[in-house]
């Protein structure tokens, strides 16, 4: 779904401006069958050089008043139907916060989500960024790309003609159609998008722990622990803290803990709420904030140029 959504916004939804690229091509192509005078007679005035100005200052209006009215088209589309496509994600959201003592903070404008929450002495911070999903687009351009080079250096025969002329198969063809159907039916619930989740927990006077997370499918995969005494390194908000905080010890690779080590950590963080529900609510999150900051970017953009 979210492929789906991003090359939706990238399919042209007006009719092509050949029209005015034409009218403007025409006023700056030069007329071949204006009469030659003599050097005495080219007599310009001082203000000929203001009106050649002109033309390219009324070129580039032209240009503002397309792309405004772009912008515009634009903007009634994603208003139309952008949350829309987004309902269940919303209810989700509202669902999870309402029952849940998590409180949000979200500027409008900024990539950052921070949900904040109390547990006995502790305060438990964390941050996610809508920057997960675009990150993830570009990634899935690199893996079609990739795929693509494969599949042509592998040499991909046309279906029902093989090099000997024998009957040749794709891949899909050797598919029994129940198969398919079930095939068709796993892409279709194809699994949410990785969220890198930065966990804080603190306690006073003691120090901070930073878990650094992946939230996906329901889970929190952990990928590391690392231990601060002093928690404004866990949470490093300056250039100066994170430098300060790459030159410590992290500890070691999650995965390579004792097994009965890791559960225990996950069961750690369950019973703070960082659980299941929390983990299938992050990436819907993301994606309904970055819905609403695409049409506030549409809408400053707009503003700005048709000003």
């Amino acid at each position: 779904m979210l492929s789906l959504r991003t090359l939706a916004r990238s399919v042209p939804r007006t009719v092509s401006r050949s029209l005015a690229v034409s009218s403007r091509s025409a006023v700056l192509r030069p007329v071949s069958s204006v009469p030659k005078f003599s050097f005495n007679q080219i007599t310009k005035p001082a203000c000929a050089a203001f009106s050649t100005s002109s033309i390219f200052r009324q070129a580039a209006a032209e240009g503002d008043i397309e792309l405004v009215a772009k912008l515009e088209d634009e903007l009634k589309h994603e208003k139309a139907s952008g949350l829309e496509d987004l309902d269940s994600s919303v209810q989700n959201i509202q669902y999870v916060l309402q029952n849940n003592s998590w409180e949000v903070k979200d500027v409008p404008g900024e990539q950052e989500v921070v949900l904040t929450k109390k547990f006995g002495n502790e305060e438990i911070r964390l941050t996610f960024t809508v920057a997960d999903l675009q990150n993830l687009t570009e990634q899935e351009d690199f893996d079609d790309a990739a795929l693509d080079e494969m599949d042509f250096q592998s040499g991909h025969q046309p279906a029902n003609q093989g090099r000997s002329g024998n009957v040749s198969q794709h891949p899909e063809d050797r598919v029994a159609p129940a198969d398919r159907e079930l095939d068709d039916l796993d892409r279709d619930l194809e699994p949410s998008f990785p969220a890198r989740v930065n966990i804080t927990i603190e306690k006073p006077s003691t120090g901070a722990l930073l878990i650094q997370t992946v939230a996906q499918d329901g889970l929190f995969q952990i990928e590391e622990v690392s231990y601060f005494t002093k928690p404004d390194l866990a949470y490093a908000q300056t250039a100066e803290k994170d430098w300060a905080r790459q030159s410590l010890y992290a500890g070691p690779p999650f995965e390579n803990l004792d097994e009965d080590l890791q559960t225990f950590m996950e069961r750690y963080l369950e019973e703070r709420g960082i659980n299941a529900e929390l983990a299938n609510m992050i990436p819907d999150y993301i994606q309904v904030k970055e819905q609403k900051e695409y049409v506030r970017w549409l809408e400053n953009v707009k503003n700005f140029i048709s000003a």
